[in-house]
């Protein structure tokens, strides 16, 4: 067992870990990095097709203070992305302290609040405290079939190249941004393509009056206002949903994760893409549809997500509910100091520009913590702060809240020194290690912790 006493262990090295190092390092706050993949790059590396563009500019989606190179287009591709992240981590020398095909299996608290981390070799190393930033593209969710289809199902994080969709009459279930853009591969070289949605859902113009959509939204625009002018740019781009054989979205713009797309409406309109409802069941290469309908595919490709997930805590440590961690200040637990949880929401945009606006204050919290013996979750939750109810937010409220937490660090000092004084003494629970996943018991995906 190596113990580092006085280190904080960072758990993956893809955008937000990355994002998380530098500023810790910045902050000369002593850290590990560790990584399961065998390059740095999270998703970016190991979990998106060859031909995916973000779906944010790249002006909110790159580090504010590392832009990307002014050639790249307004949305780079993900070898592009690959690259920016490489050479941030170049930049700012992240790389040393980056251990890759590191395999974390478990993390449990031990005595005098320190972490154990089990890797998957057996190694055991004790730390101060550990920053999850393992990402939510990984532990595949799956529908629920009823019946039994004959041809290969794929998750689209095992979707790679168009030359999978190549002549093939192809079904995607999903309305998200993955959803869309392999339906939109699938129209242009399979021989046909059908679109299965539960409920409808809102397209977004990446771009309108040659501007990225995201772009147009500044920091002091209530969500009410974003979502009336988003509302005009649609009608504007697109029209109505009845004019694509789609039923009207039954959500509001923004109370689900936004999809960002030109093309699937184009191909709709082309008759390239067949609009589907849910599936009712499968029987052999026929799968039929709730509205009654049935279509003979060879693919069907399932574009339904991801679960949030941390499969190497123990069982009392699991407070994932939905897509939400149940954590205070969107990182901390109220009753166990020294393990954070980090970008495991959605926010409408980069994450770039975030990360570099949240992680200085996350290492100013980090020796706030050093300094009182509460955990920092309770001081948050004893101040009034909210569990999140969502896993989605608004990128311009979120920059507000941290300008206000910036502007008002002295009076959340000022209250979490009196919190500590009047909660006095506070001691992590030792946990066992139950509820990890063993080395040769892991999941679909779970050897991809990032």
């Amino acid at each position: 067992m190596i113990e580092t006493q006085d280190k904080q262990l960072i758990l993956g090295a893809g955008f937000v870990g990355l994002g998380m190092a530098q500023a810790l390092k910045a902050a000369n706050i002593p850290y590990d990095q560790v990584d399961a993949s065998d390059d740095i790059g999270g998703n970016w590396h190991h979990g998106v097709y060859e031909t995916a563009h973000i779906i944010s500019s790249k002006t909110v989606t790159e580090f504010t203070h590392f832009p990307m190179p002014a050639d790249y287009p307004p949305f780079p591709s993900a070898r592009q992305m690959h690259t920016y992240l490489h050479s941030f981590a170049d930049h700012f020398g992240l790389k040393a302290a980056i251990e890759l095909q590191r395999c974390v299996t478990a993390i449990h608290p031990i005595e005098n609040n320190r972490w154990q981390v089990t890797f998957q070799n057996g190694e055991t190393r004790i730390y101060k405290g550990v920053v999850l930033c393992n990402g939510h593209h990984w532990c595949k969710r799956f529908p629920d079939f009823k019946g039994t289809f004959t041809g290969p199902i794929l998750h689209s994080k095992d979707y790679h190249r168009p030359s999978q969709l190549q002549g093939k009459r192809v079904l995607v279930i999903g309305g998200g941004n993955s959803a869309c853009d392999i339906v939109a591969e699938a129209a242009r070289v399979g021989e046909k393509a059908f679109l299965s949605l539960r409920e409808s859902v809102w397209f977004i113009p990446k771009s309108f009056a040659g501007v990225a959509v995201v772009d147009l939204v500044k920091i002091w625009m209530p969500e009410w206002f974003q979502r009336l002018i988003t509302y005009g740019i649609i009608r504007l781009t697109f029209g109505t949903h009845a004019s694509y054989g789609l039923p009207q979205p039954q959500h509001r713009l923004f109370d689900k994760h936004p999809t960002l797309n030109n093309e699937v409406p184009y191909y709709l309109r082309h008759g390239r893409i067949t609009p589907k409802p849910e599936v009712d069941y499968l029987e052999g290469d026929r799968v039929h549809f709730v509205d009654g309908s049935l279509e003979t595919v060879d693919l069907i490709v399932c574009a339904t997500g991801f679960h949030v997930a941390y499969p190497f805590l123990p069982s009392a440590l699991q407070r994932v509910k939905g897509a939400v961690v149940e954590c205070y200040g969107g990182a901390f637990l109220p009753d166990y100091k020294g393990l954070a949880f980090v970008g495991w929401g959605q926010a409408r945009g980069g994450v770039g520009s975030l990360i570099a606006a949240y992680g200085p204050l996350f290492a100013k919290l980090l020796k706030l913590q050093d300094e009182i013996a509460v955990p920092l979750g309770l001081v948050f939750k004893e101040i009034g702060t909210s569990l999140p109810t969502t896993h989605l937010s608004d990128p311009q409220q979120v920059f507000r809240q941290l300008h206000l937490l910036r502007w008002g660090w002295r009076w959340l000092e000022h209250r979490a020194k009196r919190c500590d004084r009047r909660i006095g003494t506070f001691t992590n629970q030792p946990l066992p290690a139950t509820g990890a996943i063993a080395p040769d018991a892991a999941p679909a995906g779970a050897n991809a912790l990032r």
